[in-house]
């Protein structure tokens, strides 16, 4: 719905905490999944969540790990899941079924740590798509009957700036040639968009309303962290000691700031009709399709690319999803 793709004036900004953006919102008796909301802005937003009310249900493949890093939170169990073993997602959604709870936010947020050679699942799937992407369509899908349960629902998907130059490699998603690490994850965070867009314009009827979110560049996370210090000070986002260089408004954020946009698409009562959008700095985002470089001194470009939006593309990874599944 590329109509509904502009900003709505939120009166948040790039500088918002997910705190700020909650305040006034009543999440109890509501049931929120976070995908890896043990850690970085996942935790975030599991915290500012639970903190207004939700039972938040962390999904994590060390289960013993994010139980450690989740002990302190009030409403917060942990569940078993891998994204990348059909099987483990399959056994996830059925505890939840069979639990009989209505699900009103599903926020898909886990995402692997890039790597410079190519790794794959258990299938031979190249494992940013079969994580970031696959694992969440089927979890998605397996969910849909307590999405639509809620009778008001929202799915989150995490994405980022990098879908402005992503492609879907229609006839090579799993790159079995020409792997490039940056391509890839390219690849998974335009899907994340797209698989927004269909799956509103399939369920918006049930009730059930998807966003993309891009959090922006949050220094101290796994994904940036993995980068090292040399390409970090390249990129603007630490200074010659090694710490953070925070400005919200050129895209580098604080863990809080980060995790916000995701809170907003969550809860805000702005987004009530809206759906199938990718929002930015705690709006919609604006269209723009205007080549922009990265540099260390300018805004990192992360507004919507109209090929991540379009209904097309969107219908086309959704059967292509549904077909890597069987096979």
């Amino acid at each position: 719905m590329s109509h509904q793709q502009k900003p709505l004036g939120s009166g948040f900004t790039a500088a918002s905490t997910a705190d700020d953006v909650a305040i006034g919102i009543d999440l109890r008796g509501k049931n929120v999944i976070v995908t890896g909301g043990h850690a970085g802005i996942g935790l975030e937003t599991t915290r500012a969540l639970a903190k207004i009310g939700a039972s938040v249900t962390v999904a994590a493949r060390d289960r013993k790990r994010a139980s450690q890093a989740v002990a302190e939170i009030a409403r917060v169990e942990v569940s078993q899941l891998d994204l990348l073993d059909p099987r483990s997602i399959d056994a996830f959604v059925a505890r939840w079924l069979e639990s009989n709870r209505p699900l009103h936010v599903l926020v898909n947020n886990a995402a692997p740590t890039p790597s410079k050679t190519v790794e794959r699942d258990a299938r031979g799937y190249e494992v940013q798509f079969s994580a970031s992407h696959l694992g969440h369509f089927q979890l998605t899908v397996g969910l849909h009957a307590a999405l639509r349960a809620a009778r008001g629902a929202r799915v989150i998907n995490v994405s980022s700036g990098a879908q402005r130059f992503g492609e879907i490699r229609w006839d090579d998603p799993n790159f079995s040639r020409d792997y490039n690490s940056r391509v890839a994850y390219a690849q998974s965070k335009k899907a994340n968009v797209l698989f927004a867009v269909e799956l509103d314009r399939r369920w918006s009827e049930d009730g059930i309303r998807a966003y993309a979110v891009h959090p922006g560049v949050v220094v101290g996370t796994a994904l940036n962290s993995a980068a090292g210090p040399e390409a970090l000070r390249a990129m603007g986002l630490i200074d010659e000691a090694g710490r953070p260089i925070i400005d919200p408004e050129r895209g580098k954020k604080t863990v809080p700031q980060g995790g916000s946009t995701t809170v907003f698409a969550a809860t805000s009562p702005l987004l009530a009709n809206i759906g199938g959008v990718y929002l930015l700095d705690n709006d919609v985002s604006r269209v723009d399709d205007e080549p922009r470089a990265i540099s260390a001194s300018e805004r990192v470009p992360a507004e919507v690319h109209s090929s991540s939006i379009d209904p097309d593309a969107a219908r086309r990874l959704w059967e292509l999803s549904e077909r890597l599944l069987r096979a």
